[in-house]
């Protein structure tokens, strides 16, 4: 079992202690307990296949985009070694499966989470140095469907909106722009549950290009986008209102998303995809590509009823990464001005990053939420379980950390030597967290925190990371406005 699934680990740091940290382990004994041990003998059949079926064949199998089918033991065998280093990176460039969520700190608790846990991980690394023995076939597990990598993980989508076919040729430089905007064809407005993006090239599966440096089989880094009806100008704070907020962006190695049950995405009638901004990199290869949006529906039905919170946390003014230098760091904060249950949570560097942390900052309490690893390579967007979302006050200050590294240790880095600022080439920079959250009416909060005291069956002497306010005393929220209008806005 993955022991994230048992525990908070949580660092707090009191602004009024310095400047060292006050580390805290809920449940420490519960994690010694758990500390990783494998059998005598670890036997594919029995140990491995299981984990593979999990977290690697999604990719790793016949017709997908992996280089490799890792689904018999006569096809795993000869990357036995190859394995067991890839998973031992853990959360850092390069681990395998792409999850670089550091599990000894912040929230542990997400959706669709692949990684592997410490005994896992231990059991791989046992069965390589052990001779990768298969043992006996009948311990298999019954085998996992296969699918066809050219499908949507989703499932077949209500909608699919494709931007033109490009043609990208080998050698080139990055090319960033705007992509001609494509009608969805809707003849009325519907609210969208999901929208799954994904590159379809020429490239023929089970190869890459030549360069590595981004994802060398694609062409494709990253796409804004977004939607407008042709004629009506566009209202960000009406769409906000409205719940749609922002899309997200397409990214190389990006997972699907899943908008909440309760915070769907308007897509209105005859409205067109815009496509404001293409980050387009040469993978080493002449490549023809162009990229698919496919969207699913709510019923027709459905009203939303939380709207999305405005999310602007980044730095793209000041970036100033020193050639052939380790540990650089930026900085970036929001204070939120709404009541805010933060949703996912996307780190979005370029090149040059290795790390990045997201904490809070409430009072005197500063709590961190989620640090990770970062490759410029595979991007991953991190849905947090709905009972252990941060679920933060207005006046809470996010603030993300990145950390960089220019040396020839990082292998995405082209070359070492240049300075570099701000910009939309991968050898520039970028700094944002692209996660997403929805805004809270008070009444909205104190519900939410309520229902989370009483499922997670909270103590006054527990510690929920992201809620600052769920451990202590039940707090009444504020009485209505129309309510103390009635009254005379008396107090009782």
């Amino acid at each position: 079992m993955n022991r994230g699934n048992l525990c908070w680990p949580l660092r707090i740091r009191l602004a009024w202690l310095a400047p060292a940290a006050v580390s805290f382990l809920v449940c420490s004994a519960l994690r010694a307990a758990e500390a990783p041990t494998t059998q005598d003998t670890v036997t594919f059949s029995k140990d491995i296949a299981p984990i593979l079926q999990r977290s690697c064949q999604n990719c790793h199998q016949p017709n997908s985009v992996a280089p490799m089918s890792l689904i018999t033991y006569q096809e795993v065998r000869p990357w036995a070694r190859a394995i067991k280093e890839r998973t031992a990176l853990r959360d850092r460039r390069g681990v395998m499966p792409p999850w670089f969520i550091e599990k000894n700190i912040g929230i542990q608790h997400f959706k669709n989470d692949p990684s592997l846990s410490d005994l896992e991980i231990a059991k791989i690394a046992k069965w390589a140095d052990s001779g990768a023995p298969e043992g006996n076939p009948a311990d298999l597990p019954p085998p996992k469907p296969l699918v066809d990598g050219t499908k949507w993980n989703l499932g077949e989508p209500d909608l699919v909106v494709s931007t033109e076919v490009i043609t990208v040729k080998k050698g080139v430089p990055d090319w960033w722009g705007e992509l001609a905007s494509v009608p969805t064809g809707l003849s009325e407005d519907r609210w969208v549950k999901s929208v799954e993006m994904r590159e379809v090239n020429d490239i023929p599966t089970g190869t890459a290009g030549g360069r590595t440096t981004v994802g060398g089989r694609y062409v494709f880094h990253h796409m804004i986008w977004t939607t407008t009806v042709p004629g009506q100008q566009a209202a960000l704070g009406e769409d906000v209102g409205e719940g749609s907020g922002t899309w997200p962006i397409h990214e190389v190695g990006r997972n699907a998303d899943i908008f909440p049950d309760n915070a769907g995405k308007l897509l209105k009638a005859n409205s067109s995809l815009v496509f404001a901004s293409a980050h387009i990199h040469s993978n080493g290869r002449d490549t023809k590509a162009h990229l698919l949006f496919g969207f699913k529906f709510f019923p027709k039905d459905y009203k939303p009823t939380v709207r999305y919170a405005r999310r602007n946390l980044g730095n793209g003014v000041d970036i100033d990464m020193k050639p052939n230098e380790a540990n650089q760091r930026l900085d970036a904060y929001k204070v939120l001005d709404e009541n805010t249950k933060i949703t996912s949570y996307e780190p979005h560097l370029h090149a040059p990053g290795v790390r990045m942390c997201l904490e809070y900052i409430w009072g005197i309490n500063i709590q961190t939420l989620s640090c990770s690893g970062y490759d410029h390579n595979w991007v991953r967007v991190y849905d947090y379980d709905d009972d252990y979302a941060p679920l933060l006050p207005k006046g809470t200050i996010l603030h993300i950390i990145g950390y960089m590294d220019t040396t020839s240790a990082n292998k995405n880095v082209p070359d070492t030597r240049n300075w570099s600022g701000a910009g939309n080439r991968s050898i520039s920079n970028m700094f944002i967290d692209l996660g997403q959250g929805i805004a809270l009416s008070d009444e909205q909060f104190y519900a939410e925190m309520a229902r989370r005291r009483e499922k997670l069956k909270l103590s006054a002497n527990d510690v929920l990371i992201g809620c600052p306010l769920c451990n202590g005393d039940p707090i009444p929220p504020p009485a209505p406005r129309r309510q103390a209008a009635q009254t005379g806005g008396g107090g009782q």
